[in-house]
């Protein structure tokens, strides 16, 4: 084999990954000793993200995009199967809402469903007015671009491309990056106010985070340190076995249905590996619970899962997936679409922001601002910006924000499947699109008053 330079299939990770890295390290340094970065509370991660996103749009560093989604793709899923293999500990100081996974779906898609109205309100007035000739049903992709991300953006976008929306490919891509670029931006700032208002300290939260006691790095009875073994060698095995186990699952899964059920394949077979993390999470604490089942049979001894390390693994992905996730953003060209594209962008943002501020102080009134920072970073970004706003906040994951947009995003399938048949259905014509606004609005309503319901025994 050749192992020099001239292979660049050998090399090629290897260096991309060291290239940022390197950012990742520089950020760090930037944010602990440049004065006006440090005032701005803006994530390490997210420092080093932009820089790496000027740097190639510059063309100065030469970053494979494809690489940087791919990144992107496996952290998530192995982020959150480190969190979900953690055993939970048993806390008092949330109140237990049994429906809370339901209701975190139903905010999910009731978000959507917000930003699918908001969408289609602006592109028609627009094309009756400063924008004649607009494609009408092209608010549509703000849900896609803001709540779904570039993956859903793009497909709808090139799918209303073919109907007649030109250049509806570029305006979904540009929407999706424009919201993450919204959920870093806004989202910091938001965060900043918090602190100067006093309502947050991010120092003191920080400051929480290191002073870790030895029952945080280790629970009675677990395995040795090392032995013949790592301890950290054994987290990892569990999380990439459990990561293979997703894999195979959905493997099994969409061969399945291309087998019986061609047609509906085309549908579900991308939603399930666009959700990989959420089969992987699953997977995780199913494979968590097995522990337990074992020791009650007398088949196992020791606790293998160590909190301490799967939150430093899930850390270490996060912060790989925001670096990759922002260095990849790309402006795709908007010739002639620019006012409904800046229009759209900046009302969709701040009618996220204001609706999120009144959902989630009804939704989670003991943990408002982890709830809100995670949704609005998911609902205009993707659930990776949602994971890198909720880490200033709680780091160790100690409120149930995390496991909120897990939750939320397995329900969120189930309540949203409407909408993909609304949204395929709304650009056949002025009257379908009139319809399926109105529909939308009917089941915006639904939504809300299952949210907002009170439960028996506790006042909202």
């Amino acid at each position: 084999m050749n192992y020099s330079a001239s292979n660049t299939q050998l090399w090629n990770f290897v260096i991309q990954l060291g290239i940022l890295a390197a950012i990742l390290l520089i950020s760090n340094v930037m944010r602990r000793k440049v004065a006006f970065i440090q005032k701005s509370l803006a994530p390490t991660a997210v420092i080093g993200g932009f820089i790496a996103l000027i740097l190639r749009a510059a063309g100065i560093l030469h970053l494979d995009g494809v690489l940087l989604e791919i990144i992107t793709y496996h952290t998530i899923a192995i982020g959150f199967i480190a969190l979900s293999l953690r055993i939970p500990k048993n806390s008092k100081q949330f109140e237990a809402d049994p429906l809370v996974g339901p209701k975190s779906g139903a905010l999910i898609v009731s978000t959507y469903l917000m930003q699918g109205i908001l969408g289609i309100a602006i592109t028609v007035g627009l094309s009756y007015t400063l924008s004649p000739g607009l494609f009408k049903a092209s608010g549509i992709l703000l849900p896609m671009g803001y709540g779904q991300g570039p993956g859903q953006a793009n497909n709808v976008g090139a799918t209303y491309e073919q109907l007649g929306f030109v250049g509806g490919q570029s305006f979904g891509l540009s929407l999706a990056a424009a919201g993450f670029l919204c959920a870093c931006i806004v989202g910091v700032v938001y965060i900043y106010v918090l602190q100067k208002k006093k309502q947050i300290n991010i120092q003191d939260i920080q400051e929480k985070a290191e002073n870790l006691t030895i029952e945080d790095f280790q629970s009675e009875n677990e395995i040795p340190v090392s032995q013949s073994v790592d301890r950290l060698s054994i987290q990892m095995s569990m999380v990439l076995m459990v990561y293979l186990a997703a894999y195979l699952v959905s493997w099994g899964i969409t061969s399945l249905l291309d087998v019986a059920a061609p047609g509906l394949s085309s549908t579900v077979s991308p939603l399930i590996w666009g959700f990989n993390f959420i089969v992987g999470a699953l997977l995780a604490m199913l494979f968590r619970q097995s522990f337990s089942w074992f020791r009650k049979a007398k088949l196992m001894k020791r606790q293998y899962p160590n909190n301490y390390l799967l939150s430093r693994i899930s850390g270490f992905a996060f912060d790989f997936m925001i670096v990759a996730g922002i260095a990849a953003i790309d402006i795709q060209d908007l010739s002639g679409l620019w006012l409904p594209f800046i229009v759209l962008a900046i009302a969709g943002g701040y009618v996220t922001l204001v609706y999120l501020q009144r959902l989630c102080k009804r939704i989670y009134p003991d943990y408002y601002h982890e709830s809100f920072l995670s949704m609005y970073g998911m609902m205009t970004g993707t659930i990776s910006s949602g994971v890198m706003l909720l880490r200033e906040v709680d780091p160790l994951y100690k409120t149930p924000a995390a496991n909120n947009l897990l939750r939320g995003s397995s329900f969120g399938i189930l309540f949203g499947a409407p909408m993909l048949i609304l949204i395929g259905m709304a650009p056949k014509s002025d009257l379908m699109l009139l319809i399926v606004f109105l529909l939308l609005i009917v089941y915006e309503v639904f939504l809300l008053f299952f949210m907002l319901k009170p439960n028996a025994g506790r006042k909202i």
